[in-house]
């Protein structure tokens, strides 16, 4: 074995570190937490509002677990070729679609139901939008649903990232009418749908590009030869499923298992920053702005606006996912909240969070909305968002050092 292959089979190799003792008192507390926010949802909202909040308490759980981040899979495929998690994000759609595929089918769903995917327009909206959140959570370090499960871990520059995420979401709400009318837009696609393949077909479609974009990610790691993935502390053996890490392979299929379950029991796949468009329009209604005239609250969304959060299924599962990544992170010992952020740090964070916020209304949500439940959906905007993205991803990897972050390098041993 000559030492480049020395050196690649020592970086993966898998490596764990032992965990710290479980803060028990933190885990009590987020019990606590969860069962105060499920009897509230009950309350006010039904049945079907608590279980939402489980699904969010286990994807929270789950994110926290495996660190299974989006925006750190883009970074990192971007910037040094290492496609690990971006296999990972494929295998998660590739079951996802598996389960999608006969619920929006036959129109499977539970507590009357009635499934549709999310299947939004292409065009200028979702490229710009997309592009400006590929840059905003590589400034922010983390999308949609990194802020949330690293707030519920104790990351205080996410707080931050949170705040102008709302202030973001709401300019883009503002701004929605023109982006999605005014602005050259195509009406939406969904490759099951509007093709002719049916649902079959666009399965077949959509598990080859899968499957392209896993031999991709092998031939640019067989070229490149990127430093693996950083060291997670972990439990061993059957310890590992209440306190960590979880094999990413693990986390892609509870994402996708959850999502599934959120799709039949909602009637939609899982999203996020719809809500924090909500919590900053109803703030910015609160101190006398009309956010009414708007076009984004017209129509259907305007009700919303009148109800209190625990009526949006969205909200409720936000504070589970925050939830559950705090019981994640006392479970694994790892809760530690730094009050103090670095003033460049912050001035990422705002500047990412704000992006973000405005880029997801623009382009029909995140991560989770728009590229994971869009390609799930069989939606072509998933696809364009992900492409999108991407090359936000690519545009950040020369903004991050003005704000003294750090990009992969090829001759780091973990990124």
């Amino acid at each position: 074995m000559n030492l480049n292959n020395q050196q690649s089979a020592h970086r993966e190799a898998p490596e764990y570190s032992p965990l710290p003792p479980m803060q028990k008192g933190n885990v009590a507390l987020g019990a606590a937490a969860f069962i105060i926010l499920a009897v509230t949802s009950y309350l006010i909202s039904g049945i079907e509002m608590a279980i939402l909040l489980s699904f969010g308490l286990v994807f929270g759980f789950t994110l926290f677990h495996a660190r299974f981040g989006f925006t750190s899979a883009f970074r990192r495929f971007v910037a040094v070729g290492n496609g690990q998690a971006l296999r990972a994000h494929m295998l998660m759609l590739a079951v996802a679609i598996t389960l999608f595929a006969p619920i929006l089918h036959f129109g499977i769903g539970f507590f009357d139901a009635d499934p549709a995917g999310f299947v939004s327009p292409v065009g200028t909206s979702v490229i710009v939008g997309s592009f400006l959140f590929g840059i905003g959570m590589q400034l922010g370090n983390g999308c949609a649903s990194g802020t949330l499960y690293s707030i519920g871990g104790g990351r205080s520059s996410m707080i931050l990232v949170l705040i102008f995420f709302i202030i973001g979401s709401v300019l883009g709400a503002w701004h929605f009418e023109f982006w999605t009318e005014d602005m050259p837009n195509l009406a939406p696609i969904s490759l099951a749908e509007d093709t002719g393949l049916g649902y079959l077909g666009a399965w077949l479609l959509q598990m080859g590009i899968f499957g392209g974009v896993i031999l991709l990610t092998i031939i640019v790691r067989n070229r490149r030869r990127p430093p693996s993935m950083a060291v997670l502390p972990s439990a061993e053996g059957w310890k590992r499923i209440v306190r960590g890490a979880w094999p990413l392979w693990a986390a892609a299929i509870v994402l996708a298992v959850f999502n599934a379950l959120t799709l039949m029991v909602r009637g939609q796949p899982w999203g996020i920053t719809g809500a924090f468009a909500l919590w900053g329009s109803q703030i910015a209604q609160a101190v006398g702005i009309d956010v009414t005239q708007w076009g984004y609250w017209s129509g259907e969304n305007a009700q919303q606006l009148e109800q209190n959060v625990f009526h949006d299924s969205t909200s409720v599962m936000n504070f589970g996912v925050m939830t559950g990544a705090f019981m994640a992170a006392a479970a694994g010992g790892m809760f530690s909240f730094a009050k103090k952020i670095p003033f460049k740090i912050a001035m990422a964070s705002i500047a990412g969070g704000l992006l973000m916020g405005y880029g997801a209304r623009l382009a029909f949500g995140c991560n989770i909305g728009a590229y994971f439940g869009g390609i799930a959906s069989f939606s072509v905007h998933g696809w364009v968002w992900m492409i999108f993205g991407m090359l936000g991803t690519y545009a950040a990897l020369f903004i991050r050092p003005l704000f003294g972050m750090k990009n992969p390098k090829s001759d780091d041993r973990f990124c």
